[in-house]
């Protein structure tokens, strides 16, 4: 027994037995050779290149305008004469448990509210300068999310998921559009804050690396001083730094091809490509030099006091005209009064009110409104009752948002909060439906647009997200 197989052992195949025996091996060298030719032709493409839409979309791109820390509604978009009438009362119905103010008495509004324009929007003393363009705002008084703290609500509010890491709004809109300028990233975040979240509200998680938010600055920093840094290189020459980086991708692409697929490295090979390319577009960008004097009033940045949000909200419209899918800017951290709401309240509205009016009549002005998205809101609202005795409390069971261009009404207001602005009570609007509405704008079917991973597929909206389809004109 041990000698026939000794023999057979050491026997030399034939030829036929060779090729009948190793045909597998060839399928299984096919096989690697045509997954190979694939990975370097993925690698090869342009992971931010313009992409067609699912259908026709109203808008192009976005500009957000994030009031990190929660505006109250009953003090700015969301008129309430019963709670003027009712001041210092018990408010008449159950709170819910998660809001911990100290009182349960009703508390007026330190600023009177008039109406604007022809649509005779409400709007308070707060805003008087964005109240001369309501009739190019839709007001959703009756939005809702599911957190009352910052953290979860800011999570919630820019991924869809207060309890999971996923992907930004911002990487969603880029991973499924593309970007029009390709010496620019797609998503861009100014100034954006670092608590609550932190990255996480601008990562793309699990979805390719390219298409992860570029912050510009962050909110512990002036926006004078917000810049991309190392943009510049005055010692290399770019025909060598084009040899130094193809030399670079050259050896990393031996290394994918030996090691296989390696999303972190193919991230970073594709944010060197995009740093080089951004050399030609971003210094000329971030300089507000060669705007007008009238533009640079027009924003507020003759100003002290209206200057820092100004430079963002200018920078926002530089960045969306020249191509980037999606640019935030941030107020942050500053609108969480739970107490001295008058004095909070109105030194926020006088920093940001200008910007905003400048940027909208920039946009109209220039044509870019109406393919432009803005967006204007904060995590949850305020409580209509009130905190200590001059403050008021986390709110995410009703508050209201604003959105401009982009395909929506104008001069419209959408739903409703109960007497007092506390509960979302007509034509209820979630984080989901928000979500799935801004898609939609933009040309993509929220529940088409989904990333394999883990073994399932995700998107922004999860299981959730309905269309608010009266907003859109």
């Amino acid at each position: 027994m041990n000698r026939n197989w000794n023999s057979v052992r050491n026997r030399r195949p034939s030829r036929r037995e060779m090729l009948r025996t190793s045909s597998a091996g060839f399928g299984a060298l096919a096989l690697a050779g045509l997954l190979g030719e694939e990975a370097r032709a993925a690698r090869t493409a342009d992971p931010l290149a313009p992409r067609v839409p699912h259908f026709a979309p109203r808008a192009k791109r976005v500009i957000f305008l994030f009031m990190h820390g929660g505006p109250s509604q009953v003090d700015t978009f969301d008129y309430k004469p019963l709670l003027n009438r009712d001041h210092g009362k018990p408010m008449p119905f159950e709170r819910p448990r998660i809001v911990s103010s100290e009182t349960f008495n009703l508390l007026r509004s330190p600023w009177e509210f008039r109406q604007y324009g022809e649509s005779g929007i409400w709007v308070s003393d707060l805003f008087p300068r964005v109240a001369q363009f309501v009739d190019d705002l839709c007001v959703v008084n009756s939005m809702y999310g599911s957190n009352s703290r910052h953290g979860g609500a800011l999570l919630e509010l820019h991924t869809g998921s207060d309890t999971f890491v996923r992907p930004s709004i911002g990487s969603w809109i880029t991973y499924g559009l593309g970007t029009e300028n390709a010496n620019m990233p797609g998503f861009i975040t100014i100034c954006p804050t670092l608590t609550h979240g932190g990255a996480n509200n601008w990562s793309s998680a699990f979805l390719p690396a390219p298409y992860q938010g570029t912050p510009i600055g962050n909110s512990g920093i002036r926006a004078r001083q917000a810049k991309i840094p190392f943009i510049s290189n005055h010692e290399i020459p770019r025909d060598i730094q084009r040899m130094q980086l193809d030399l670079l991708r050259e050896m990393n692409g031996e290394h994918l091809d030996q090691a296989g697929p390696d999303q972190a490295l193919e991230g970073r090979i594709e944010s060197f490509e995009l740093a080089f390319r951004m050399q030609t577009a971003a210094p000329q960008l971030q300089d507000l030099s060669s705007e007008s004097r009238a533009t640079r009033n027009l924003y507020g940045l003759d100003n002290p006091v209206t200057e820092n949000f100004g430079r963002q909200c200018l920078m926002a419209r530089r960045f969306s005209e020249h191509g980037v899918r999606f640019v935030q800017v941030s107020h942050s951290y500053k609108w969480d009064q739970h107490s001295d709401l008058r004095k909070g309240h109105s030194g926020n509205a006088m920093e940001v009110d200008q910007p905003i009016a400048g940027l909208l009549r920039d946009l109209k002005g220039r044509g870019l409104l109406e393919d432009t998205l803005v967006l204007w809101g904060g995590e949850f609202g305020r409580t209509s009752t009130a905190q200590g005795s001059d403050g008021r409390d986390h709110n995410p069971e009703g508050f209201t948002w604003w959105l401009a261009g982009g395909g929506v009404k104008g001069g419209f207001t959408y739903g409703a909060t109960d007497d007092y602005g506390y509960y979302a009570v007509e034509n209820k609007v979630h984080f989901h439906d928000l979500h799935a509405t801004v898609l939609h704008l933009l040309g993509l079917d929220h529940e088409r647009l989904t990333y394999r991973h883990a073994g399932r597929n995700f998107r922004l909206t999860d299981v959730h997200g309905h269309i608010v389809k009266d907003i859109i004109a």
